[in-house]
């Protein structure tokens, strides 16, 4: 192992063409060398033959002067110090490597940063102890660069490693969410701050009539989002329940019970943690083969999987990381494990109400119809699932069931573990944003608008509420116009006259 060369010369590499001459490094030149089973990082090292360094949006291009030996401990201490934590990858190199040429690595620099760093990964990740003394320096490092990822604010210290264990979950759950200027702009914008200062200034009954028909739009939108068009009963029973976000705590009998309350009518479906294989996809028309967009882990993992997210959701809560980050890492997370049969999308999106309710991200306790935001960037909601699914497709070993189903072959259980969440928490983001400053202010500004269209119906016409909304609904749906039909029905009692006056205020206050 000390005699193997790592760096790769650049050109095309597994599918990117390099901008430049140079050597690949890092991550990728270890990848590709030791061949482990992860998908590439999103963003690839280059050591260029110049004195230039610059980003794109698939390369981080270093200087000439950033070269170094080609051994797999400098490749490991460069990535660490420039490319972040990468636990799926540690996890697969553990297991590649034997305990010698484990120990043969840590001895480069005993003491240095980088080496107690990749010592106590191993110790954490593996379960066991090396055959090394505990450490007898003072100083503690971090073991997540805040600087290139987000980390906890406070960790536990490891006196064996003097290492501060800041991960942002457990050995059983701990996805990792790089630093982008998207991520620190949102943040440092405090949206949710300014959203709430703008709250304030609505009149109370209004903010509350908002909040019934947001519930209502996000589960509608929800529902949407697979495909459903469920009826209004169904769609307001479980706005109700997203109404009840952050009241209960994240355990797997509170899961169970959103999936009965998700699923109505439980003959076809076998409610609880999976016995079974599961995808998501397609099946080819003719063989009913199945033709996967995701697979989701392995029915016998599925418990430990969901024990480690509800144990790194208790961890994120209690900790001062951002609410919107906590929501992407939980909520994406449960969706990738894809724990039931059925009902996995409505909850995955309900647990981001969970955690942005529990980190009170709404002073004003108004729930975030972040389901709607979705559903109008559709798109960007599957280029993001697909970001971390498609990738994966390439490392699961499964074959077709008799009914048409898959069934895993190979140890899959970390690749749900460990994985970059950073496009997931950006578009995240980019959902509440987008309900912040559009979803809600429309909400609240047509509430109002009708409010003063019924004021005055109720003053000009002496007309019931009931009628009113009739009214209103008619409106709206023929362009500001109230059809012939309805002159002739519901509306025979206004004369021409009064209708054209009607129509002109109802344009004049709701803007047509």
């Amino acid at each position: 192992m000390s005699k193997k060369r790592f760096s790769v010369h650049a050109g095309i590499f597994h599918g990117r063409t390099a901008p430049e001459q140079g050597v690949i490094v890092g991550y990728a030149a270890i990848i590709d060398t030791l061949g482990l089973e992860i998908p590439m990082p999103s963003i690839l090292s280059l050591i260029c033959t110049t004195r230039k360094q610059y980003s794109t949006g698939e390369w981080s291009v270093f200087s000439s002067r950033a070269a170094f030996d080609d051994t797999l401990y400098r490749h490991l201490v460069f990535a660490l110090k420039y490319e972040g934590l990468n636990l799926l990858f540690f996890k697969k190199l553990f297991a590649k490597l034997s305990t010698k040429e484990i120990l043969g690595v840590l001895e480069e620099e005993p003491t240095g940063q980088y080496s107690r760093k990749i010592w106590f990964l191993y110790e954490w990740q593996m379960n066991k102890e090396l055959p090394i003394d505990d450490l007898a320096i003072k100083n503690y490092v971090p073991l997540v660069d805040d600087s290139l990822q987000f980390a906890l604010y406070t960790g536990s210290k490891s006196p064996r490693h003097r290492i501060i264990n800041n991960l942002p979950g457990t050995r059983d759950f701990c996805p990792l969410i790089r630093k982008t200027a998207k991520l620190d702009n949102y943040i440092k914008e405090n949206i949710s701050g300014h959203n709430s200062d703008y709250l304030k200034k609505i009149h109370k009954d209004i903010l509350q009539r908002t909040s019934a028909f947001l519930l209502l739009k996000d589960s509608k939108a929800s529902f949407s989002i697979e495909g459903e068009s469920p009826k209004s009963s169904r769609a307001a029973r479980w706005g109700r329940i997203i109404g009840q976000a952050g009241n209960n705590e994240l355990t797997k009998e509170e899961l169970i019970r959103l999936q009965q309350a998700v699923i109505e009518n439980a003959r076809f479906v076998k409610l609880g943690f999976r016995k079974q294989g599961g995808f998501v996809g397609e099946h080819d028309r003719v063989s009913g083969e199945p033709v996967p967009d995701h697979i989701s882990a392995k029915w016998q993992d599925v418990e430990q999987l969901i024990d480690g997210l509800i144990a790194s959701n208790d961890l994120l809560l209690k900790n001062e990381m951002d609410a919107v980050l906590t929501a992407a890492v939980i909520a994406f997370g449960f969706v990738f494990i894809h724990p039931f049969v059925d009902g996995n999308g409505r909850i995955h999106r309900y647990l981001i109400h969970h955690v942005l309710m529990k980190k009170q991200f709404s002073a004003q306790g108004l729930v975030f119809p972040v389901s709607a935001s979705i559903l109008n960037h559709i798109d960007d909601y599957r280029k993001a699932l697909e970001s971390y699914s498609l990738p994966l497709l390439d490392f699961i070993e499964w074959k077709e069931t008799s009914d048409h189903n898959v069934e895993v072959l190979n140890d899959t259980i970390d690749y749900y573990r460990y994985f970059d969440a950073t496009k997931l928490a950006e578009f995240l983001y980019d959902c509440v944003n987008d309900t912040i400053q559009n979803i809600i202010p429309a909400e609240l500004k047509y509430i109002q608008q009708y409010d003063e269209f019924k004021r005055y119906i109720e003053n000009r016409f002496e007309m019931p509420d009931k009628l009113i909304a009739t009214l209103v609904r008619f409106l709206e749906q023929n362009k500001g116009k109230l059809s012939q039909r309805a002159r002739k029905k519901e509306f025979e009692a206004l004369t021409a006259t009064e209708i054209r006056e009607i129509e002109k205020s109802f344009d004049d206050i709701f803007g047509l």
